[in-house]
């Protein structure tokens, strides 16, 4: 009997597989920690014998090399692919057997050039399952804009076409098995659902019930900002990345935070956001761990910058290093551990948390300012009459813009205006942080402008 368990990192919004037939395993598309691949392995009570990817992953550093070497599986990968390591190449309609269990490749291009699915059928021949990756999501598709801006358009169409080949090609029966779209800015527009079949998409999924052209203009209109760091995966993922080194970080006491601060290097606090602005050490930024860190501390640090992080036991810490170097940062300079008293050593500093309540009192005061760190796309939807914007990304090498007085800080839910606020007080700048719904701003009667206005 084929099962199929599922690996999730919603951190990411991303899903890795583990299709077995109780003796033997085939891993789809593993995150870089691969512990967790391994450990479904074991708990099943069987051998990976194939990793396979369906694409070069452009929202995370793979795991399937090192899994691969870990358990001498063969390494599945697009012949078409250019990359720094051996592999078992396959092209469109070449199978894979192992056990009871086989894989047929289909050629999806749209998602990247060169992406695959996976057609998965049981001992009766039948398909049961297809791993589509980033081509057809749960009512949606993955974006095709990753690549190179002069091949979106030509990748669009393809990813039409390739949807349109999946449900024509495979049984209305088919289990879909997507690695993005939970979450994920892999995915082009919205997803839904935690599960679907080919016949389900067929139905709901926006790559059907219109034509090809009238799909490109309502894919490419809906097309968003994607995170900075997703430059450095693909490259990182064609040179066969090795497993994470998840030892504990070196401990880092006061005198060392405070070298690393003055150094212009980036300390990061765990904590949560609203404790975080009761009490901090001076100079360190707020990154509050959840299923939203690593991506925007991600989109936010600049590439490179020495990183340490400051929590409240080791167990945080880890885990905000796990999630770390699923996106290739994996070198900690150290991690200051513990009363955060103890870590300021004196040089201890806070901020004011409002609500948009607070933001409605005090409305129309002379020189207020009021900065808005949402997406572009987030601010054109609508947007504080008179506000300024700036993307959370951006806000650091653009604080100078920001006009003087106390900046009141907002997002859609407080979880980016609260990095926002901690980089705008390291830089000296009185915040206050608006850590609230950006629905309650409409509710109170605060002016908004813009398309929703």
């Amino acid at each position: 009997m084929t099962e199929v368990i599922t690996v999730p990192t919603p951190g990411l919004g991303d899903r890795s597989y583990l299709a077995h037939d109780g003796e033997v395993a085939i891993a789809v598309d593993p995150q870089r920690d691969i512990d967790r691949m391994l450990s479904a392995a074991e708990s099943s009570g069987t051998r990976i014998t194939h990793v396979v990817e369906t694409h070069i992953h452009n929202d995370y550093v793979t795991g399937g090399y090192a899994l691969a070497q870990a358990t001498g599986a063969a390494y599945v990968v697009a012949a078409a692919e250019d990359v720094a390591f051996d592999r078992l190449p396959v092209g469109d309609g070449d199978v894979i057997t192992t056990g009871s269990l086989t894989l047929t490749a289909l050629h999806t291009p749209g998602h990247t050039p060169g992406h695959m699915a996976y057609a998965l059928a049981g001992p009766d021949g039948a398909v049961t399952a297809v791993f589509t990756g980033g081509s057809l999501l749960y009512g949606a598709v993955g974006r095709t804009d990753l690549i190179s801006p002069d091949l979106t358009e030509q990748l669009t169409r393809a990813q039409y076409r390739s949807a349109h080949r999946l449900a024509r090609e495979l049984p209305d029966g088919a289990v879909i098995y997507p690695t993005h779209g939970f979450g994920s800015f892999c995915s082009a527009t919205p997803t839904s659902g935690e599960s679907s079949t080919i016949g389900r998409e067929r139905r709901a999924n926006v790559a059907f019930g219109s034509s090809e052209d009238a799909f490109v203009k309502q894919l490419l209109a809906g097309l968003v900002a994607y995170p900075s760091y997703y430059a450095h995966m693909g490259p990182a993922n064609r040179s066969g990345p090795a497993a994470p080194d998840l030892r504990a970080p070196a401990p880092a006491d006061a005198a060392e935070i405070r070298r690393r601060i003055d150094a212009g290097e980036w300390v990061v606090d765990l904590r949560q956001r609203r404790v975080f602005a009761r009490d901090h050490i001076a100079g360190t930024i707020s990154v509050e761990l959840g299923d939203s860190f690593c991506t925007y501390l991600g989109w936010t640090l600049p590439w490179g910058t020495p990183l340490t992080l400051v929590g409240e036991g080791p167990d945080q810490v880890a885990e905000a290093q796990r999630q770390l170097a699923r996106i290739g940062i994996d070198r900690l300079a150290g991690a200051g551990i513990g009363d955060i008293a103890s870590l300021a050593a004196g040089r201890a500093a806070s901020y004011p948390v409002a609500e948009f309540e607070d933001l409605a009192a005090v409305w129309g005061r002379a020189g207020l300012v009021v900065l808005d760190v949402r997406r572009p796309d987030e601010w054109q939807a609508g947007h504080l009459e008179g506000a300024a914007h700036i993307p959370l990304w951006e806000v650091e090498r653009r604080t100078g813009e920001i006009p003087d007085g106390e900046v009141w800080v907002h997002c859609a839910s407080g979880f980016r205006a609260g990095i926002a606020a901690s980089l705008l007080d390291r830089a000296g700048r009185p915040v206050v942080h608006v850590d609230d719904d950006w629905q309650r701003a409409r509710e109170l009667g605060l002016p908004v402008t813009g398309e929703e206005s």
